[in-house]
């Protein structure tokens, strides 16, 4: 690679521990309570859609141009992933342009080590399965947040003709009478969805995936693949039609903006009482969010295109009930971000997580801080709203945690120190100074 730049239980409360020490090796995100956070900040583009966007370079022979790409870890790791099979990559970090070459891709193993850092990494089965006939995965690693079992990919891809053996860690796949058919996910599985479409892509007659993901990062891959060349169609209800072709062309496409730091970035400005206005947020895809930030009496004011959002967030905010779900329905991913706020939240609040059965764990962390919260069962939060948070030091045990920790240490009294920087760094570019040209109280001490 070059790289172009400058520079389960129940808990209610807890007893704070001031005297805490943590060895100054350990990397850090240290945050005061800050004041009310105002002004404007820009977005980069979907890590969730730019990890796959990445993988299915490998349908295509030639120089491929991404735009609107964010450095962060992950994107990182999957570029390591692209040039052990052959792949030529230069990534320029200041513009977040990735030019990716495959002209000369010759191999069909992805590396323990790269499984191993990012559970996205399983999605390169089907790219190479479609273009060399065999792929070697292994189990993928990452978050600590649920198994996310891939049986929805392997299961499907043996009803497609794919003979798979697992041996220990590593699952060896292998076209032998390969056949287009009608594909029944159980369960509206993301990765199951585009994996299995990027292989379709490339194989003769027509796939259809019902009960399919229609995620915006799915419908973004959807528009790659279709500037690849690809047929590809997409019907209510939730069904996704793909008739193959014999060849797919390199593209030149802009990542969609990430709706995840733009759910981050509001929580900051309504968990401080501030203003933050997103010119760049993809108000279209952010619906149920929004609404649920509107239910704690927080004003927001989209802009009529859909595109941008402003946030004013309410000085005495109110409980509200919150389920997750597939889209359209309301973001695992920004659950976490959305329990830190809840915490100073009048009244009773309510969250019921349906998506994968570990991604409560934050709850621990806000109760450490004084935040008081119950889970009667592995998959429900009941988060009493208390007046206040108090810092501490704790610890991230994901992406989305380490964010809902630093959003809850923004209204924290005192000063609260976050361990797990690495799930920080995995998932955000930069977003620490973004919070801190708001107003934010934030380093991150590596």
């Amino acid at each position: 690679m070059v790289l172009k730049t400058s520079s389960s239980g129940s808990f209610v409360g807890a007893s704070i521990d001031a005297n805490l020490h943590v060895s100054p090796s350990v990397p850090l995100l240290v945050v005061h309570k800050s004041d009310s956070l105002e002004g404007e900040s820009a977005l980069l583009g979907a890590k969730n859609a730019t990890l796959v966007i990445m993988l299915s370079l490998i349908l295509t022979k030639g120089r491929s141009v991404l735009r609107n790409v964010p450095a962060n870890d992950d994107v990182i790791h999957m570029i390591k992933l692209l040039e052990r099979i052959g792949a030529t990559v230069v990534f320029d970090t200041n513009e977040h342009v990735l030019e990716v070459d495959t002209t000369n891709l010759d191999g069909h193993t992805v590396e323990l080590e790269i499984m191993k850092k990012t559970r996205a990494s399983v999605l390169a089965m089907g790219p190479l399965l479609a273009r060399f006939g065999k792929a070697n995965v292994a189990f993928p690693g990452g978050d600590v947040i649920g198994a996310r079992p891939i049986d929805y990919h392997l299961r499907n891809f043996e009803k497609m003709g794919i003979e798979i053996h697992e041996v220990g860690e590593v699952i060896s796949a292998q076209a032998n009478d390969i056949v287009s058919r009608n594909l029944l996910l159980e369960y509206p599985s993301v990765g199951a969805t585009e994996n299995l479409m990027m292989f379709a892509t490339r194989i003769s007659g027509t796939t259809k995936i019902i009960n399919a993901a229609l995620e915006p990062e799915v419908l973004d891959l959807i528009a790659v693949l279709r500037k690849m060349g690809a047929r590809i169609e997409t019907a209510v209800p939730a069904t996704i039609t793909i008739t193959g072709v014999d060849e797919l062309k390199p593209v030149d496409h802009t990542v969609i903006f990430d709706r995840l730091e733009a759910g981050a970035l509001l929580v900051a400005g309504a968990i401080t009482g501030g203003y933050v206005h997103l010119p760049q947020a993809p108000a279209h895809a952010m619906g149920m969010f929004l609404m649920k930030l509107q239910e704690m009496g927080h004003t927001i004011l989209i802009h009529p295109s859909g595109k941008g959002v402003k946030i004013k967030g309410a000085k005495n905010p109110r409980a509200v009930t919150i389920k997750t779900a597939p889209y359209p329905g309301f973001p695992t991913d920004l659950q976490a971000y959305t329990m830190a706020a809840l915490t100073l939240a009048q009244g009773t609040s309510k969250i019921h997580e349906t998506v994968y059965e570990n991604r409560l764990i934050h709850a621990r962390q806000l109760v450490a801080m004084g935040a008081q919260i119950e889970i009667p069962h592995y998959d429900t939060a009941i988060i009493r709203g208390v007046e206040e948070l108090y810092g501490t030091h704790v610890i991230a045990s994901d992406i989305r945690a380490s964010c809902a920790l630093v959003l809850a240490g923004l209204a924290a009294v005192g000063t609260t120190t976050i361990a797990g920087v690495h799930h920080w760094k995995r998932g955000y570019q930069g977003l620490e100074e973004k919070l801190r040209q708001l107003g934010a109280n934030i380093t991150l001490q590596e």
